[in-house]
Formats: structure tokens, C-alpha cells, sequence
């Protein structure tokens, strides 16, 4: 996590659940609304949507880290404990499988983050390719873009990088400063 950013992946799904997922939760809406004529669904779906598919893939994370002589607790009802069970089940990994577990925390993070509406959450990263501080999250394309002129391919488009990416290399800068430290 970037010292300038206080809230953790597990933060924003709670805040994604309790005030998102409400009916009529904050955020501009992704989905399609209904027409004058259908009532309006009681709670937002593509937050729901959202919510069960990033507990589901830590869940199916979790289970293909542990392997089956080592049995893993059943994941909590409550979708905001997600991250620290996967966490509890998995500390005993060696470090490239935390590693793994960390990225897809961390990528699921800025997805929330996105998703409530913060997507200069991406501007806090440095390009994996020429390491500036221009990226941005390009909406339309649901990905991330550098902006650096210079970093850009022969015909010059821009470079672009998914969030798993960006999960990735933020991670592994975070591993080799916590071996450099020690």
C-alpha cells in the first residue's frame, strides 16, 4: 500500500458493502437502469455482482494456494473478513504463494477503489516499463494508459498495463524493499 493511501483493499469492500450496496448506495451506476415502468432493483447489482465475484475469487484463490493435505477453515459469512482469513489460511505459504495472494488482494483493491468512483488510485503508481508517475485509468478501455509520450509503442500508442500488472509490480517493489531493510 502507498504511504499516502490509509485505506486497505479489506477497508474499501467493507465501505463498498455498507455504503455502496445499499439501495440507491453512492457512486455513479454501471449498469443499465430500468425503464419508468419496472421497479427499480432494491439494491445496486453491479455492486453486488462485484462483491461476490472478489469473495469468490479469494475463496478459489485460497483453495488452489492450500493444497489438500493441508485443510483450510471455510471462508466468513461476512464478505469484509474476506481478505484477513485468506491472509490466516495462507500465512504458512511459502513467500512467491503470499506473493501471488498479496497481488490479487492488492489488484482487488483498486478495483473497489475504482469501482466507489477513486480511480486516482492508479496515479500512485510508477509505470512498470519507464517508471514515471504518469499513469492513469482509462475508463473506457478499463485500463491502465501511461501518458509519458516517450513511452509508447512504434506507432505511438501508449502503453498499457491491466491492473494485475500494476498489482504485480507494486507488490514485488514492496518485497524488495522489505528484503533491502532487513
Amino acid at each position: 500500500m502507498h504511504s499516502g493511501d490509509t485505506t486497505s483493499p479489506a477497508e474499501r469492500l467493507r465501505l463498498i458493502h455498507t455504503h455502496f450496496l445499499a439501495p440507491g448506495g453512492g457512486g455513479p451506476r454501471a449498469e443499465r437502469t430500468a425503464r419508468a415502468t419496472e421497479p427499480a432493483a432494491a439494491i445496486r447489482l453491479d455492486v453486488y455482482d462485484h462483491l461476490r465475484d472478489a469473495a469468490n475469487e479469494v475463496t478459489a484463490l485460497v483453495k488452489s494456494l492450500c493444497d489438500e493435505a493441508d485443510p483450510y477453515e471455510p471462508p466468513p459469512a461476512r464478505v469484509e473478513d474476506t481478505y484477513r482469513w485468506c491472509i490466516e489460511e495462507t500465512a504458512h505459504l511459502d513467500e512467491q504463494r503470499q506473493r501471488s495472494r498479496d497481488a490479487v488482494i492488492y489488484r482487488q483493491g483498486l478495483q473497489h477503489a475504482i469501482l466507489m468512483g477513486d480511480a486516482k488510485v492508479i496515479r500512485r503508481h510508477p509505470c512498470p516499463d519507464c517508471a514515471t508517475w504518469g499513469l492513469t485509468w482509462d475508463r473506457r478501455r478499463e485500463t491502465v494508459v501511461c501518458l509519458n509520450r516517450h513511452c509508447a509503442d512504434d506507432d505511438g500508442q501508449s502503453t498499457t498495463w491491466t491492473l494485475a500488472q500494476i498489482a504485480e509490480k507494486h507488490i514485488a517493489r514492496q518485497s524488495a524493499r522489505a528484503a533491502r531493510a532487513t
